[in-house]
């Protein structure tokens, strides 16, 4: 995310891995509200408790996205439905679908994503991107069909990730133990199905993830044979903006693939333990990342604001032209380098980034 938004904010260069990390942030984003549902529930806080802190968190990050675009993005960029405004909505849903039957929280991420075509072309999708970048009128219509349909990150599709992440989740608390050597303890009687045995061998995610990244390939090869309807204005080929059909499922797929190697081959085998400099890496941006992702974006866009005001030129005049790539990809790793010593300074366990400030208001 912070390679990719620096060489593209900096230097007007999209990197091979530009349209793969906003998936992941709001995969992660259900898959961490599960977790952290799991965890109260473990305390024994009740139902009515979780649900309050829910929806306090879902607002917190709500509000949050709103003041990120007035004060990092300016004013005129309010209403751009970036990634924050719909997770916090999407924390809003999660609160509800956690507590249905499994089955309708999958078909909710799948009607989503099926019906956002429909919804842009309804919308008139082109008509607000005719600039190259998401512009509307502050009217109420304009700003529903944004937040639905046609802004960066809209609810539709885009809140399938999330629902995802909640699933698999879900699925990761049906697992059965592992011992110490690797090996999961299966009933006596052996007679589990296919299901339950790759729930309880943690593998479920990795064959979703295989399955939905086979899919979008097939798509992709098959839709010069596709009816050209259903090629231009239903599938619309590998786009993130707007996010095609093809892209969100195989997104969907990426980050059920990574998730679930990683916790097949690290969280699951307890003998297996990562080295400690790798732990401390991984714990320090994990816990932060919130943080994070609004500190990077002022560190590297508010310089280019403010030297374009000083310089007389318009304040966005720098902007995707302020440097090479060869100086922005050096400052990107500057950036995480000094992150990781400063907040590995501070410690993981105090939260005192954004973190802190929503468990203070929410929790």
């Amino acid at each position: 995310m912070v390679l990719v938004h620096f060489a593209e904010n900096l230097s007007g260069i999209q990197l091979p891995i530009t349209g793969l990390g906003a998936p992941l942030f709001a995969f992660l984003s259900g898959l961490s509200y599960r977790l952290w549902v799991d965890g109260l529930e473990a305390r024994d806080i009740s139902e009515e408790e979780i649900s309050k802190r829910s929806i306090r968190r879902g607002l917190f990050v709500f509000a949050v996205g709103f003041a990120f675009n007035i004060f990092v993005w300016l004013p005129e960029d309010t209403y751009n439905w970036d990634v924050l405004t719909m997770i916090g909505f999407a924390l809003l849903a999660l609160n509800i679908l956690r507590r249905l039957p499994l089955a309708i929280p999958i078909l909710v991420a799948v009607v989503s994503i099926l019906v956002s075509p429909l919804l842009r072309e309804m919308a008139g999708y082109r008509e607000y991107w005719t600039s190259g970048y998401f512009e509307a009128e502050l009217t109420l219509p304009d700003l529903l069909i944004g937040f639905f349909a046609t802004g960066y990150f809209p609810l539709f599709p885009w809140i399938a990730l999330s629902i995802v992440g909640l699933v698999i989740g879900t699925l990761l608390s049906r697992e059965q133990p592992v011992g110490s050597t690797g090996q999961v303890f299966q009933s006596n009687d052996g007679s589990e199905s296919f299901l339950s045995t790759s729930i309880s061998n943690g593998l479920l995610p990795v064959f979703i993830g295989f399955a939905l990244i086979t899919t979008t390939g097939i798509l992709l090869a098959a839709r010069t044979w596709f009816p050209s309807n259903i090629a231009t204005r239903f599938l619309g080929g590998w786009q993130m903006f707007p996010p095609t059909v093809e892209y969100i499922i195989a997104t969907i797929g990426m980050a059920c693939l990574l998730f679930g190697l990683l916790h097949r081959w690290i969280d699951r085998y307890r003998s297996w333990v990562l080295p400690e400099t790798m732990s401390d890496l991984i714990k320090t941006f994990s816990r932060y990342s919130f943080t994070i992702y609004l500190v990077h974006h002022m560190v590297h866009l508010w310089p280019l604001w403010i030297y374009g005001y000083v310089t007389g030129h318009e304040t966005t005049y720098y902007w995707e032209k302020a440097m090479s790539l060869s100086w922005s990809m050096p400052l990107a790793v500057l950036f995480l380098v000094t992150c990781y010593l400063v907040l590995r300074k501070i410690g993981p366990d105090r939260r005192l980034g954004m973190e802190g400030w929503m468990r203070w208001l929410c929790d």
